[in-house]
């Protein structure tokens, strides 16, 4: 099997699998789920040798990065245990994490020694009561304490990531810059993604589109574009007077997809082509039928492959047409 095999209908190659291994989180962020989301049956949720199995495949075939995102992934017991299987599989460049932040303060030391080389944290503000508010839990401190374990040990890269939300936290907008950059952090702030039901706030009307937020930055930074790519659809900005870089991610304002290099599993084992189209194969088949031949798992991952759209169609305006939550997604 070679790298010519993980390429979508379009001639885009696939290198970048997102894995999520699990559903569940220990925040309930307003823009991610309600408070009474209804989590995934436990027995439907891929075991770690089922995840380790489907990563292993899809690095065999050409994939070259992957990340492991949840819910909030480092919730799932024994995951430190498939982050090394992983990480030592011969063609595999990079393994990255994506996290609340709320485990980092135990754990940091723990994903660098189990090959993770970069970590993005999603921090959406740094006031304990605003931040209350956004989660539902009252765990501020906790990840600021995280964040500061996990940049004085030697990752390749750390990222806050932060979803801003007109008249929700857009004042903090300059804030968040200086706390990353401060902390030789890079960070991506990301336009909301339409996916699931939610009643806290009206989407449309808390959209910030990406440019505002650039703007907004050149009144207190000195920003240039960068050439910077890191294997997903953020865009950087070179930062005058620090070494890090200022990125967003603009599902709405500036569509990425020409270029998608990924796809993601979900907990469940769905592998899913499109973050914002419900175009997916499930893979569970594929790992728990004791009588499929060797070589079957990647024929499906080929088949799934020729599903993959072109885009995604977002429509702030209208409701929600993707109607999982981004816990359920991988991130």
């Amino acid at each position: 099997m070679t790298t010519s095999s993980l390429i979508d209908p379009y001639g885009r190659r696939i290198d970048y699998l997102r894995i999520s291994v699990t559903d569940r989180c220990d925040f309930r962020c307003t823009y991610c789920m309600d408070e009474d989301v209804i989590f995934i049956p436990k027995r439907h949720i891929l075991s770690l040798e089922e995840v380790v199995q489907v990563a292993k495949t899809f690095i065999k075939m050409g994939t070259k990065r992957i990340r492991i995102t949840g819910g909030e992934p480092l919730v799932r017991k024994n995951l430190l245990w498939a982050l090394e299987q992983i990480a030592k599989t011969d063609g595999l460049e990079e393994l990255t994490i994506t996290t609340n932040g709320s485990q980092l303060e135990k754990m940091s030391q723990s994903l660098l020694d189990a090959g993770v080389s970069r970590i993005n944290v999603s921090l959406d503000t740094l006031n304990a009561e605003r931040f209350f508010k956004l989660t539902r839990r009252d765990k501020f401190q906790q990840v600021i304490n995280g964040i500061d374990k996990a940049t004085s040990l030697t990752f390749k890269r750390l990222k806050l990531n932060s979803v801003i939300l007109k008249n929700h936290n857009d004042d903090e907008i300059q804030a968040l810059a200086a706390f990353a950059l401060e902390r030789g952090m890079d960070i991506s702030y990301i336009e909301e993604m339409p996916l699931g039901m939610i009643h806290d706030h009206d989407r449309a009307e808390a959209y910030l589109s990406s440019d505002d937020i650039i703007d907004r930055l050149g009144q207190h930074f000195v920003l240039t574009e960068s050439n910077l790519t890191t294997g997903g659809p953020t865009r950087y900005y070179n930062v005058a007077g620090y070494q890090n870089k200022i990125g967003v991610i603009s599902p709405h304002s500036h569509n990425f997809c020409s270029d998608c290099n990924r796809v993601r599993l979900t907990a469940e084992g769905r592998l899913l082509l499109c973050l914002g189209n419900e175009h997916s194969k499930d893979l569970k088949p594929f790992l728990r039928s004791p009588s499929l031949a060797p070589g079957t798992l990647e024929e499906g991952i080929i088949s799934a492959l020729a599903l993959k759209p072109y885009q995604h169609h977002f429509n702030l305006e209208d409701p929600p047409q993707i109607l999982r939550f981004m816990s359920a997604t991988g991130g």
